[in-house]
């Protein structure tokens, strides 16, 4: 595999130039992966199955209107790989949400309209037209002392969901990808592994139900965006693209030696997940509670 798709959780980097794309509207590309077999699973590094990518102009203020196609996008995508007969959904927020850059699972998990426990407590012309949904953050190893897997396993056991929903924050290979690009895939997810800080994967063979992930890239390697600043100022030099590659590769792997896997993130991360969380969430409940308009979504999830 090539150095550069190494760390990155996105379909779309690490099978760059393919995949079926289209525009939307609000100027949304939306780029569907599919990745078949386990040959090709290794060749490039991810578990086979359907990888949908929705990006934007990456920027720090998103037009409403923009933001509001990104959330029917996602809703769309999401009813396109959610079982078609699944009546409850669990959604669970991965993530530390003390660490702002990995805040994101925890934080949209907290705007999602959860409805399970308003059984018999709803108008019968507003319960019909619900999805029965619990939400959890079941928080970090290095917090809690217990796998997600694990916690997880317990809670689909006790709730037997149809499907389970895991948010979580990604790794991109290119900047222009943080807060703008979106993922959802029908292959589950391992928490951790877009920094090489791997534990045990949620799947359906983990579970036992489809899991659904849904993610955003947060945070790139410092040595990537060394690489991608080098290769930049190679090609503006004039230089050949074999000088072009070497001198890039050349100044990753020193940046590398010298910094270890620093990652990086913009300063303005806290409004970008905030933002990021609202565009989530609401994509999730369009997608889970297709019967309601986005005014009664957003007057039941008021705080």
């Amino acid at each position: 595999m090539h150095t550069r798709t190494k760390w990155t959780d996105l379909a779309v980097e690490a099978r760059e130039g393919e995949g079926r794309v289209e525009t939307l509207e609000g100027g949304i590309e939306r780029t569907e992966v599919i990745i078949r077999g386990e040959d090709a699973a290794k060749r490039f590094g991810r578990p086979p199955g359907r990888y949908v990518t929705l990006s934007c102009p990456q920027t720090m203020t998103i037009e409403l209107a923009t933001r509001q196609a990104l959330s029917r996008a996602l809703a769309d995508a999401l009813t396109e790989l959610l079982p078609w007969n699944a009546k409850t959904v669990l959604v669970t927020g991965l993530g530390n949400r003390s660490v702002t850059p990995d805040a994101l699972g925890p934080r949209t998990c907290e705007r999602v309209l959860v409805t399970r426990h308003m059984s018999g407590c709803l108008p019968a012309d507003v319960a019909g037209r619900m999805a029965s949904v619990c939400a959890a953050s079941p928080g970090v190893l290095g917090v809690t002392g217990v796998e997600t897997a694990e916690v997880l396993r317990g809670m689909v056991e006790h709730v037997k969901p149809d499907a389970v929903i895991a948010v979580d924050a990604l790794a991109a290979r290119d900047s222009q990808r943080i807060c703008s690009t979106i993922q959802a895939a029908d292959t589950g997810i391992t928490p951790g592994s877009g920094v090489g800080n791997h534990q045990k994967a949620l799947t359906r063979e983990t579970l036992g139900v489809p899991v659904i992930a849904v993610g955003v890239p947060m945070v790139v390697y410092a040595s990537t965006i060394a690489r991608d600043a080098m290769a930049f100022f190679g090609r503006e030099s004039g230089a050949s693209p074999a000088d072009e590659e070497k001198l890039a590769a050349c100044v990753e792997r020193v940046v590398s030696e010298r910094l270890g896997d620093l990652i990086v993130t913009p300063r303005e991360v806290d409004a970008l997940v905030e933002r990021m969380a609202g565009i989530l969430a609401e994509g999730i409940n369009m997608a889970l509670h297709p019967g309601l308009s986005m005014e009664e979504i957003a007057q039941l999830t008021a705080q």
